[in-house]
């Protein structure tokens, strides 16, 4: 068991100053999250799937030190593998969880007329016809356990990243509707979370392909089959490729740069 920690935590990888990334999870659950230090503050960006939070705790005090806890928890959208753990976290830390205004919903949701109305095609094929003949006792319960409140709060995009001055939150709408980018201008480093991806989701030979880790990555957009609005995600990607990213810190895949991942992000933009 000790050795498995010590693996867990040593694929925690710098891959810019002061911006730690760790993939987390099992199978095509697994996701990135970031450690982010801006002065003697650091931030957490998403929360990986719920069961993740001890892992998580145990990495940022390697980087950190011990009872460390982070000014906030950002996250880049309220899917179950990027806010899945950010509860737990949340009350073990006693720090606040942000979302942007439009994601609000999403993490506070009470009733599936919520989830009807930013129905993705997931939602809509399995997800819906599934809780509807749940009884609604049960349903009721499984929200509640996946809703947010009354630990997130939105935060103004204008008015900065909440606990990082030194980044700026781009509005990513289209996975979900308050789907958020950040990106750090002094060195051009991009944190997409479901945005933009250098893995192919879309793809069916990219499940057994990522499960085997292979180094060959493609950069892509979102999954369209849990993409709330596609025209509104691929209007994010131009956003995004626009930036000129010297990294590409995606939500899944391995963290990319170079002319590799700048030509690869021209030709998704194209498409």
């Amino acid at each position: 068991m000790v050795q498995d920690r010590k693996t867990d935590i040593a694929r925690c990888q710098e891959i810019a100053p002061g911006v730690h990334c760790q993939e987390i999870g099992k199978g095509i659950s697994r996701s990135n999250v970031y450690f982010v230090q801006s002065g003697a503050s650091w931030v957490l960006i998403d929360a990986a799937s719920a069961g993740c939070a001890p892992l998580m705790k145990r990495t940022a005090e390697s980087l950190f030190g011990a009872n460390t806890r982070p000014a906030s928890i950002l996250l880049t959208h309220d899917h179950p593998d990027h806010a899945g753990s950010a509860r737990e976290l949340a009350r073990t830390w006693d720090c606040p969880v942000y979302v942007h205004p439009d994601e609000l919903p999403l993490a506070t949701i009470s009733d599936l007329s919520t989830v009807t109305k930013y129905a993705n095609p997931l939602d809509r094929w399995v997800i819906l016809p599934l809780l509807r003949v749940l009884p609604r006792r049960r349903v009721q319960s499984m929200l509640s356990k996946s809703s947010l409140k009354p630990l997130v709060q939105a935060f103004d995009p204008e008015g900065g990243v909440p606990g990082l001055p030194d980044w700026q939150c781009i509005h990513t709408p289209g996975h979900t509707p308050g789907h958020v980018a950040f990106f750090r201008p002094a060195d051009r480093i991009l944190i997409t979370g479901d945005a933009l991806l250098t893995v192919d989701l879309n793809s069916i030979w990219s499940f057994p392909l990522w499960a085997l880790r292979q180094s060959r990555h493609k950069v892509s957009g979102p999954p369209w089959y849990s993409t709330w609005n596609r025209l509104a995600a691929g209007e994010s990607v131009h956003l995004l490729a626009g930036l000129e990213p010297s990294v590409l810190a995606p939500g899944h895949g391995v963290p990319s740069g170079g002319e590799d991942m700048a030509s690869g992000l021209r030709a998704c933009a194209s498409r």
